[in-house]
């Protein structure tokens, strides 16, 4: 194992970490239409009051991971996904502000509620559009991209786009189930159910598609005399099972399961998205090693991080054990 394989390991976490918990919170916003009872989404926004800035600490150092391991894909990835990446920081900022207005500006709150909302799914959107330009590769020509700056806009980006959406929104709603009660507790059940069956459709045309946009994607798929080809058909299996617990947890009001079982199902289609692209962090042609910094820069950078970050995980996980249970609301 050499030290770009173990930063390729770091940045790949880091990633999934801010999936999963940035994910839900986004989710509950992008979910905030399920009612218009202020009470109800008051008690909505406290599930995540505790957590939801701290989460997106994780989106923070994936930034800095590429800009300080890998900087020509950082470079790169910027240049060609600009305004996406624009919009979601955009999302981003006015979703937090109206995270804080809502509560302060009472006569303005249905004017911050909607832009919770709208900023939540901005950027849930925008984050599947940029990962399906990455997964569809991007053309590059003498280290620098070479398309349009609306190249990204294309009609799988948009699928992935809207697959990512419908994700979050499932993640947001077993969220929900866990952390509410009554009548929350009793839509989030529904937006569970509505939300899996579109994750589930979205995910499998996403997967039957993404083999045909690469002769690379197909190899890895389809050639028979690839040992990691029958490995990875255990991807589909993951799939269907993730799906399996969330539906037995609703069933069995086990509370916990069917979060658990959105994440692995996210698990299944980011194993996917990775067995895809390594060894390249932008195809066609733009391998991680190619988009490394310099080997001593690598070394210089590792024992710092591996020092934080431990502290930065426990620091989440202690804060989640902190404040597990169900939001008690001032009616309580």
């Amino acid at each position: 194992m050499t030290i770009i394989d173990i930063w390729i390991g770091i940045l790949a976490f880091s990633i999934f970490l801010y999936v999963v918990l940035d994910g839900f919170d986004l989710g509950v916003g992008i979910l905030f239409p399920m009612t218009k009872n202020a009470a109800q989404r008051d008690e909505m926004i406290a599930s995540i009051a505790p957590v939801w800035d701290g989460n997106e600490t994780w989106l923070i150092f994936t930034g800095v991971c590429l800009f300080g391991v890998f900087p020509k894909a950082y470079a790169i990835l910027l240049s060609a996904l600009y305004l996406p990446v624009i919009a979601m920081l955009i999302g981003l900022v006015f979703r937090g502000v109206a995270f804080e207005f809502r509560q302060a500006d009472g006569h303005w709150k249905t004017f911050w509620d909607a832009g919770f909302h709208i900023g939540s799914v901005v950027v849930g959107f925008m984050q599947g559009v940029i990962l399906g330009s990455l997964i569809q590769g991007l053309p590059i020509a003498d280290g620098h991209y070479a398309g349009t700056a609306f190249g990204w806009i294309t009609p799988f980006s948009l699928m992935t786009g809207l697959g990512v959406v419908t994700g979050y929104a499932l993640m947001g709603a077993a969220w929900l189930w866990i952390k509410t009660h009554n009548e929350i507790h009793d839509m989030a059940e529904t937006a569970v159910k509505v939300s899996l069956t579109l994750t589930f459709f979205s995910l499998g045309i996403i997967s039957l598609w993404t083999p045909f946009l690469n002769p690379d994607y197909l190899h890895k798929w389809f050639d028979s005399s690839t040992i990691s080809n029958h490995l990875m058909l255990g991807i589909p299996v993951l799939s269907v099972l993730s799906a399996l617990l969330i539906l037995y947890g609703l069933n069995k009001s086990r509370t916990a399961l069917p979060f658990f079982g959105s994440i692995l199902l996210f698990a299944s289609g980011y194993i996917g998205v990775l067995y895809n692209l390594y060894p390249h962090i932008i195809p066609p042609n733009l391998t991680f090693a190619d988009a490394a910094s310099p080997e001593s820069s690598l070394t210089f950078l590792l024992p710092g991080t591996l020092v934080l970050l431990p502290l930065v995980l426990g620091y989440f996980i202690y804060s989640h054990w902190v404040f597990r249970g169900k939001v008690t609301t001032l009616h309580d």
